[in-house]
């Protein structure tokens, strides 16, 4: 039996395998770029995948927010989770523990806003929890994609673990 990590891998490639390939016209080479809207933010705006993203050949995608920062669209990093989790742990270390079991409640594949209507958490600096969980569902399954025969979403885990626990 499948794992929903597997589906979710499995339905995020097939959705690129779907792409129209790059060519070649008149000597000039065309690469064919996609934007993939995935996930929408109560304030309306959105996470996207966008694809191809050169470092890594082949299947891999850049999660990107629009209006991360003001007005432009931003592609958030791990060290972006990172620095959020220092600030969010200082903001409220009350709320701390709630908001890492949010997080592993991402890893094991849960819908972020799912784990929002019951994980009631304040935090008043950093990103909106809301975005940092939609963020991470898809790094998380990018890791999967990149690193499937490793660890896949199991490395960023453990950084985040890291960071957590300084």
């Amino acid at each position: 039996m499948a794992s929903l990590r597997d589906e979710l891998r499995k339905q995020t490639v097939n959705k690129f395998l779907s792409e129209k390939g790059g060519y070649w016209k008149e000597g000039k080479k065309h690469v064919t770029m996609y934007r993939y809207y995935v996930e929408t933010l109560k304030d309306g705006r959105k996470i996207y995948l966008l694809r191809p993203t050169f470092l890594n050949k082949g299947i891999d995608f850049q999660v990107w927010v629009e209006k991360m920062e003001e007005d432009i669209d931003k592609r958030p990093s791990h060290q972006t989770v990172f620095k959020d989790l220092e600030i969010k742990k200082i903001d409220n270390p009350n709320d701390f523990p709630i908001l890492l079991k949010a997080i592993e409640e991402i890893w094991n594949c849960q819908e972020p806003d799912e784990i929002l209507q019951k994980r009631k958490m304040i935090f008043k600096k950093g990103l909106e929890v809301e975005l940092l969980l939609k963020i991470l569902k898809w790094l998380f399954i990018e890791q999967d994609i990149t690193y499937w025969n490793y660890d896949g979403r199991g490395m960023l885990k453990l950084a985040i673990e890291e960071k957590a626990s300084k």
